[in-house]
This record gives structure tokens, C-alpha cells and sequence, in this order.
């Protein structure tokens, strides 16, 4: 095991826990989740254990990322604020909230880490609730570290250009829940290409960063494309599953439209068993009345572990419809260590298109 001193570290307390705000002289974050540590009265110094390949112990001296604030129960964060990731454990600022309706199957359910539910359960009507989510710039000494693959925003390339898609790297969408932050007082506290070109310090406060003309010219540039409406949760047998669909544009094939979304799925193991995604099974209904099932091992060519240590996975992917609208649905194929074998229900979402590109629009009648 290593054994890491923690000379210098930002602390939050959370009911007799002591959380630790931490990362190495080197520059990157640890390579493992922001960890909650019971620290009994008297000690002078702060080891964490942490397991390695080698049986071996090593002594690092660890650098202050900055000061935890209150994180914020009311209100939203504003542009500018530095945060660490909750679950993902990367170090983030905020570029603009966006208010998104949560459609959460698990509200109102007596027990939603039971499988006893009926098997129709996922026709049953969820209201949304408004629920703050942010756009976020990624540090990129950290990226290679997640264990997500959301930390790029792909697009539609323009009519005239060869390629179907194009990305943003360093982009995240991020629940206010997972907010954890912070203030810095590092000229450069977040490191990503976008970071200079979008803010600036407030010579005044120091510490405060600023949103550039820049930011504000690329947020109304890019909004629809970047604009997050509906947000979709559920959770089966203590595994929760986030679906975040975004509507991305038409294209014409051979003068067939052709409309694109990208998806955003999270994996989130809420309880004590490891449990491995083995396949998936989707079902993909277009309004031009034609239904799409698709099946596979794994996704995004990984079949990922969800383990106390490491409990969550997240990735995006794309589908495309001849039609203006659908839905979207299934189950991920999961098994635990004892070799049970269960099917976590993906929350159904709808697939819809904007106005201004749907057959008919801006005729008049």
C-alpha cells in the first residue's frame, strides 16, 4: 500500500468526517475519488491507505488544491466557480447553469433499490421537476483519470464541411448535487485551452473569476446545441441509471432528413456489491413508425466494474432518426460477483427536435 502524509490539505466536516481536498506536487489530482475519512482527535498529521500493485510503501507530501466553501443548499452557483466533482473527483470550473426538468422514477417509490416493482412499472407517468445542472470546463491534467467519457460535447459540422461530427474536448454537464466548492487563489487554477479565452480575475476581489466577453458570445453562439432540457433517473436493485438526451440537428441524406441526438448515460452503483455491465438491449421506436432493437456486449467497447471504490460510469453515444421525434429505451445487462445475473432499466426518454426543423415549419396555413 501507499502511504500518503497530508501535510497542507483543505478539510470539510460531515457529521464527524473529515473530507479531504487534495493532489499531488506533480500537479495531478488523485487518481482515486475524493474519500471521506474519520480523523480521531489529537492526530497531527493525515495518512491515507490506498491499495497498489506493489507491496510497497511510499510517502508523497500532497499540495492544497484550495479552500472548500459551503456548498450551496438554495441558490445556484455562478460563472466562475471552481468546484471538485463529487462522484467523478475531477476539478472543474462552471461556465452557466442550466435549469433542466429531472424525471425521477424513484420518487414516490417506497423502496427504488428493490427489483419487486412490475414489470410494466417503466409505463407509469413521471412529472419533471426543475433541478439546476451546469456547463463546466474539465481540467485536463485530470481527464485521463475519469471514468467517464462526457468530457467532450460533440456536434454536427456544418453542411459544407466532410465530417459527420466534431467535438469540444473538456466539456461536462454537472448536477448541482455534485458540486463540491472551492476558492483558489492559483493564477491558473484550472488548466484547459478555454480557460484564458473565458475568464479573468477580478483585480478587485483577487480571487474572483470573470466571465469574459468571449464566453458570453460563445454560450449564445452555441446554445442549441449545447442547451440541456431533460434529465431521466432510475434505479434498480441499488444500481441508478441517468439518461441526458440532446437534440444535436437534421441533416439531409440523398433529400432524405436525417435527425441527430447524442445521449448521455451515467451508471452509479449505490450499494455495498461490486456489480459488472455485461450487454445492453435498447429499444428505439421512431415516429415514422418503425421500431429498432439493438443489442451488444458491454458499451462503448468496455464492459466497466461499479465497486465501492469506484462506483460510476458515464458515457455518451449517438442515434439518428428519420423522423423529428422518437423514443428511446432498455436495460443494461448486470452481474455480480456471485455470479447473479439482473436487468437494470434504463429510464425511457423521448428523442425530440426543435420547430424550426421539423416538415412544414414557418408554412403558413
Amino acid at each position: 500500500s501507499y502511504c500518503v502524509m497530508a501535510s497542507s490539505v483543505g478539510i470539510l466536516s460531515r457529521g464527524g468526517w473529515l473530507f479531504l481536498l487534495f493532489r499531488y506536487p506533480t500537479g495531478m489530482f488523485n487518481t482515486f475519488s475524493p474519500r471521506l475519512f474519520r480523523i480521531c482527535k489529537g492526530c497531527t498529521r493525515v495518512q491515507l491507505r490506498v491499495m497498489s500493485s506493489r507491496n510497497r510503501v511510499e510517502s508523497k507530501l500532497l499540495e492544497t488544491v484550495g479552500i472548500f466553501e459551503a456548498p450551496k443548499i438554495q441558490g445556484k452557483y455562478e460563472t466562475g466557480q471552481l468546484f471538485l466533482h463529487k462522484v467523478f473527483g475531477y476539478r472543474g470550473i462552471v461556465l452557466f447553469p442550466w435549469l433542466a426538468r429531472l424525471y425521477d422514477r424513484d420518487v414516490g417509490s417506497a423502496n427504488p433499490n428493490s427489483s419487486d416493482k412490475p414489470a410494466n412499472s417503466g409505463s407509469k407517468e413521471v412529472k419533471g421537476k426543475g433541478h439546476p445542472y451546469y456547463q463546466v470546463l474539465v481540467d485536463t491534467r485530470d481527464c485521463p483519470h475519469i471514468r467517464a467519457q462526457t468530457e467532450a460535447v460533440t456536434f454536427l459540422a456544418s453542411h459544407d464541411d466532410s465530417r459527420a461530427l466534431y467535438a469540444i474536448p473538456g466539456l461536462d454537464y454537472v448536477s448541482h448535487d455534485d458540486i463540491l466548492p472551492y476558492s483558489s487563489t492559483d493564477a491558473a487554477p484550472i488548466q484547459h485551452e478555454l480557460f484564458d479565452r473565458f475568464f479573468v480575475y477580478d483585480t478587485e476581489k483577487g480571487s474572483q473569476l470573470l466571465a469574459r466577453d468571449t464566453l458570453r458570445a460563445w454560450q449564445e453562439k452555441n446554445h442549441p446545441w449545447l442547451e440541456l432540457s431533460d434529465v431521466h433517473r432510475e434505479t434498480t436493485e441499488g444500481v441508478r441509471v441517468t439518461a441526458i438526451p440532446f437534440y444535436m440537428g437534421m441533416r439531409e441524406t440523398q433529400n432524405t432528413p436525417v435527425y441527430w441526438w447524442r445521449y448521455c448515460i451515467r451508471l452509479e452503483n449505490l450499494g455495498k456489491e461490486m456489480v459488472q455491465l455485461r450487454e445492453r438491449h435498447w429499444r428505439i421506436f421512431s415516429l415514422s413508425g418503425t421500431l429498432e432493437t439493438v443489442r451488444g456486449r458491454g458499451v462503448v467497447g468496455r464492459e466497466p466494474v461499479l465497486s465501492k471504490e469506484q462506483p460510476a460510469f458515464q458515457y455518451s453515444s449517438h442515434v439518428s432518426l428519420q423522423a423529428p421525434s422518437g423514443h428511446m429505451w432498455g436495460t443494461f445487462r448486470m452481474e455480480r460477483e456471485d455470479g447473479y445475473f439482473f436487468d437494470c432499466r434504463i429510464p425511457p426518454f423521448s428523442l425530440e427536435s426543435r420547430p424550426e426543423d421539423q416538415p412544414g415549419y414557418g408554412v403558413r396555413k
